[in-house]
């Protein structure tokens, strides 16, 4: 099975981030989503599953991590 490559994906930041210094971006690719740093795009990625991703995303937005900020 090959390896999702990054540099394949579309890389969007959302629009809620406007130019903060921090934010990220993210790619889906294949079966998997890329996430890097907005201010170092080429530091690093990281690969999540997109199940994992999603339940990522559910958890921000019922609000699962409020208490951390």
């Amino acid at each position: 099975m090959r390896q999702p490559n990054p540099s394949d994906g579309h890389w969007r930041k959302s629009s809620l981030s406007a130019d903060g210094p921090s934010c990220v971006e993210v790619a889906f690719v294949g079966d998997a989503v890329a996430v890097r740093d907005t201010k170092d795009r080429e530091g690093g990625t990281l690969m999540f599953g997109r199940d994992t991703w999603a339940a990522f995303v559910g958890g921000i937005k019922r609000g699962g991590f409020d208490d951390l900020a």
